[in-house]
């Protein structure tokens, strides 16, 4: 998948991620599924192209994860704390989002995400 730059900035600073952007239905039903690690600086951003409720699972997905949940101006909406590998609940977005970045368990509180916060992401059309 391609890869781009996503910023995300919240009280403590301003984090980069290198994220893969999934935007199809092909690679957003695939995901990070099947991955044994997603390391520190890295994500999936799944892009919705238009504000739905979107709703998420764990299934074939090996590693614990942190979803945030974006508006189409990329404000956090909601986030879901260490997703569990393999379960098959349904996560979801609660809101009208449009897209979900997906990120290792523990990322959202070592940056002190909160909703409200910002991502920069040429899919917002607020970052190049």
């Amino acid at each position: 998948l391609p890869v781009s730059v996503a910023n995300i900035i919240t009280y403590k600073g301003n984090y980069e991620f290198i994220v893969e952007l999934a935007d199809t239905h092909k690679s957003r039903t695939i995901g990070l599924m099947h991955r044994v690690e997603l390391l520190d600086s890295r994500g999936m951003l799944f892009d919705f192209k238009k504000n739905r409720v979107v709703t998420m699972w764990m299934r074939n997905t090996f590693i614990p994860l942190d979803m945030i949940f974006l508006s189409n101006v990329g404000k956090v909406k909601r986030i879901h704390k260490d997703a569990q590998p393999h379960s098959e609940n349904f996560i979801s977005s609660d809101y009208l989002v449009r897209a979900v970045l997906e990120v290792s368990s523990g990322t959202a509180d070592r940056i002190g995400l909160r909703v409200g916060d910002q991502i920069l992401h040429r899919i917002f059309q607020n970052k190049d």
